[in-house]
């Protein structure tokens, strides 16, 4: 079959994963240096971390945890991108969704991906976080399942959701809104790919140090799997205080914003390609 003749959410499906490959393989390191800060004891630095990472563990270091990131992200970003194609096109077909139909549209398509994508995400974080020592996915999801339990697989999943499902619904609505009031201008231009794009990552700095504390007790979650949700909150605050729920902030923030910012402005270009809006 033609892909031209593929159903829209396999068109929307192929896209989304497309863009978020793209965007996984530049900014992976950002997303271990982040998850080594929320791990390591101690008042420690970003520059620190990056240092350190290189001189024990080389340059490829950094892109540790790449294989689970792929291995979430092409179909994770792939389902979110179908999720919300669909649900637009099912409730908002006639007119573009309000602020807070915004936030509804984009928080229900990221609790689908994320809740299905939860496992690969445990075993990401494993990775990166430098005290597990897996051979490759298959092998970390064996051990996993082998040693804890398939219960293990899903832990984090409260932190993940209050994380992941705020994120995105409040993404969409200032990513939306943002683009709304662009000039019209502007958006007919031959420059909209780059005014898009602005708008991506004045949305993306804004939702991710909105919704840091919840990574922060996710990260903990995931890397201890006998914390309950309540537990890291007491951990985190005990041990670093409130300022300990927005270590990583500045890594996570660059990482999430560009991600999410190429991910966006990529699937619209290739949306437009297949003559469907996105």
């Amino acid at each position: 079959m033609e892909l031209s003749l593929a159903h829209p959410a396999i068109k929307a499906f192929l896209c989304g994963s497309l863009s978020g490959t793209c965007s996984t393989l530049l900014f992976q390191p950002l997303d271990l240096v982040k998850t080594r800060l929320q791990t390591l004891s101690g008042r420690v630095g970003m520059v620190t971390v990056l240092q350190s990472v290189v001189r024990t563990e080389r340059l490829l270091g950094l892109w540790r945890g790449v294989s689970p990131s792929f291995v979430r992200t092409i179909p994770g970003v792939g389902i979110y991108f179908s999720t919300f194609y669909s649900l637009k096109q099912h409730f908002f077909q006639d007119r573009d969704p309000r602020a807070l139909e915004a936030v509804v549209l984009g928080a229900g398509a990221r609790a689908v991906a994320g809740v299905v994508m939860l496992p690969v995400t445990v075993i990401k974080t494993r990775f990166e976080c430098g005290r597990y020592r897996y051979s490759s996915v298959l092998g970390a999801l064996r051990c996993v399942c082998r040693t804890e339990g398939p219960a293990a697989l899903f832990s984090g999943l409260v932190a993940t959701l209050l994380r992941d499902v705020p994120f995105s619904g409040l993404y969409v609505m200032f990513y939306s809104q943002s683009k709304a009031s662009l000039p019209t201008e502007v958006s007919a231009s031959p420059c909209a790919p780059v005014a898009n794009f602005s708008c991506a990552v004045l949305a993306g700095v804004l939702v991710s140090l909105i919704t840091q504390p919840a990574d922060v007790v996710k990260t903990h979650v995931q890397v201890c799997p006998e914390l309950r949700t309540p537990a890291a909150v007491t951990l985190v605050f005990k041990e670093h205080g409130l300022q300990g729920f927005f270590r990583g902030a500045v890594p996570r923030a660059l990482r999430r914003t560009m991600m999410a910012a190429m991910a966006w402005t990529v699937y619209e270009q290739l949306m437009a390609q297949f003559g469907l809006k996105a």
